[in-house]
């Protein structure tokens, strides 16, 4: 029995996938959208599993689907959906989200170059720049951004001891620099960054409380972002960022570039109004930027940005049948 159809329009952000959703996705509860995220994940999942998931899918797919907006000053509202669940915030999908919407003439600002968008993380600012049918970059304003843990020493497993710290961005992030059992990201293969990421993120989620003080629901590391020498010439800093069960972001990521923002900002090593170029481990580039500071319950805190770009790649029309075997998606790990 045939349970829907999705239209879909296909984009990468700076190489790493997004799928914007243009029909097809469900009505959902909630005043804002992270109920919204809850009652989609509680009564809606075998859809993110059937377009995430092979062989609609693959590992490192991620999609989004565009509803309108919960805020009276908002423009639309965005629910982000991957391999590993509904994110509260993703920058690499929202930049093609934004790209691939006002492209596909399925988003039109009311102040053109600007937008205000609903997450379930909570609100953010856009800018972008369109030159005629194309957007050149998109610009994100962040929700805020802290340092949660710092300077931790984790036992791990067959690698021995990692001093790590774990920043908020939009998600939890382990972050890695180099030290005696790990080289640097150069020096490490994608292999060796798939082997110990899942390991890196129980061990941090069994050891460190990570709730949000102002959303219980958004709790525990998601990702494990490594860091290393930069290969592209203007870049400040290089990361491998681990996500889902054996997914490598091939962009900068931007959730993560806003964690690792805050990371920096609160050791004393940038500023309000410094700049910050991150590389991916395939070189392409966010830049990032802290716009100013301000507090996350207790924490220390940055209002950080985004700058990326976007490509769609193709449009398509999915089909999930019941009668398929495999209608809700598999995962080979």
């Amino acid at each position: 029995m045939l349970k829907g159809t999705f239209f879909c329009v296909d984009a990468h952000t700076c190489g790493n996938p997004v799928r914007l959703v243009t029909s097809g996705h469900p009505n959902l509860k909630g005043r804002n959208m992270s109920e919204k995220r809850q009652d989609f994940l509680n009564h809606y999942d075998w859809i993110r599993k059937a377009l995430m998931f092979e062989p609609r899918g693959h590992d490192m797919m991620s999609g989004a689907f565009l509803y309108p907006p919960c805020s009276d000053n908002a423009d639309a509202s965005i629910l982000f959906i991957e391999t590993s669940g509904c994110l509260p915030m993703c920058g690499h999908g929202t930049i093609g989200t934004i790209t691939a919407a006002i492209e596909s003439g399925l988003l039109t600002a009311r102040e053109p170059g600007k937008l205000v968008i609903d997450v379930p993380a909570g609100q953010i600012n856009i800018e972008y720049q369109q030159t005629g049918e194309k957007v050149d970059w998109v610009k994100i304003y962040n929700v805020p951004a802290y340092l949660a843990h710092r300077d931790v020493i984790l036992d791990i497993p067959g690698l021995g001891p990692l001093k790590v710290d774990v920043s908020y961005g939009g998600n939890y992030y382990v972050i890695v620099e180099p030290q005696t059992n790990f080289p640097g990201l150069r020096l490490w293969s994608a292999a060796d960054i798939l082997r110990w990421s899942p390991i890196v993120r129980q061990v941090a989620d069994e050891q460190l409380s990570c709730v949000h003080p102002d959303d219980p629901t958004v709790s525990g590391v998601s990702h494990v972002l490594w860091t290393g020498n930069t290969i592209s010439e203007g870049s400040d800093g290089a990361n491998a960022v681990f996500y889902g069960d054996k997914a490598i972001d091939r962009s900068p990521c931007g959730t993560g570039t806003s964690a690792r923002l805050a990371q920096l900002y609160a050791k004393g090593e940038l500023e309000v109004g410094d700049q910050y170029t991150h590389e991916s481990i395939i070189g392409s580039q966010f830049i990032g930027r802290i716009e100013a500071a301000t507090t996350v319950g207790d924490y220390i805190g940055i209002m950080p940005s985004i700058q990326g770009w976007a490509r769609i790649t193709g449009k398509n029309a999915i089909t999930v049948d019941d009668s398929d075997p495999y209608a809700f998606g598999f995962q080979v790990v």
